[in-house]
């Protein structure tokens, strides 16, 4: 039997995948391992945008005021969200 949890611990999560400790979408990103990578070392990284990013890229185009090119790669277009949503306040607050 597991010990009890120190007061203020976070519950840890329960169901498939629960007894290796990994976890997705806390604060600190995915750990060792994640797939949160520089686009800059992306092996598919020169393809064209994904169709999610383009269409979140023309959401977020939109709501800062400008323009793009249609022919970003992914790499590009990732760092294009990235930096439109810190413009637009959509991002992470830091």
């Amino acid at each position: 039997m597991p010990a009890p949890a120190e007061p203020g611990a976070p519950t840890p999560p329960a169901g498939p995948g629960a007894a290796d400790g990994e976890t997705l979408g806390g604060p600190e990103g995915g750990g060792v391992g994640s797939p949160v990578k520089d686009p800059d070392t992306w092996v598919t990284g020169d393809e064209p945008m994904t169709g999610p990013q383009r269409s979140y890229l023309d959401t977020l185009a939109r709501e800062a005021g400008e323009e793009l090119p249609a022919s970003l790669t992914k790499a590009e277009a990732s760092e294009q969200i990235d930096r439109l949503q810190n413009a637009t306040g959509r991002g992470e607050a830091s």
